[in-house]
């Protein structure tokens, strides 16, 4: 039989009631060490992201990729129908007409990064998760409604149960709850 070596917990979290708070204590988090942190609000909070270390994102990059991977597609496949595949001499134009391939490789350059864009954002946010630990944790529902998380992950290199359970409470949350796997 195989022994789990997952954390009895998956973390605590700290309950706030306005984003304020919830962004100090997410600073304080990042500055005492805390590396696998995650925060939760009902709305986008610009700097709650930052101050849990979220400073950097590869969407540029997989947008990027995606585009240029369309629009040498588009090109090359106009390339290959027009010159290899089914060579037409219309109107004595040479065959490797590039400027009458610009609009297909437009679009399927958008297409590309488009794609991209929607796969890549999925992949990066892990969607569709239908289900995370923290959806059992009692207050939980109030993440879309009225209140702000700031989550320790257990898996922290610097997460221990009781010296990680006094600091939240030393951020001044109005709770903070075990978050079980």
């Amino acid at each position: 039989m195989k022994k789990s070596t997952r954390p009895p917990t998956y973390g605590l979290m700290a309950e706030f009631d306005n984003p304020t708070d919830a962004v100090a204590a997410a600073e304080r988090v990042y500055e005492a060490g805390y590396r696998r942190i995650d925060a939760f609000s009902p709305y986008p909070v610009e700097a709650l992201s930052e101050a849990i270390g979220v400073h950097s994102t590869k969407m540029p990059l997989i947008v990027l990729i995606g585009g240029v991977l369309g629009g040498l597609g588009g090109y090359f496949m106009q390339y290959y129908v027009h010159v290899i595949n089914y060579p037409l001499n219309v109107g004595g134009k040479p065959l490797h007409s590039w400027p009458a391939f610009i609009p297909v490789t437009f679009e399927l350059t958008i297409l590309g990064a488009a794609l991209a864009a929607v796969f890549g954002m999925l992949a990066l946010n892990g969607l569709p998760e239908p289900y995370h630990p923290v959806f059992n944790t009692p207050n939980f529902a109030l993440a879309s409604r009225d209140r702000f998380f700031v989550l320790v992950e257990s898996l922290d290199p610097k997460f221990d149960r009781d010296a990680t359970r006094a600091f939240l409470n030393s951020l001044g949350p109005r709770e903070v709850t075990d978050v079980q796997h």
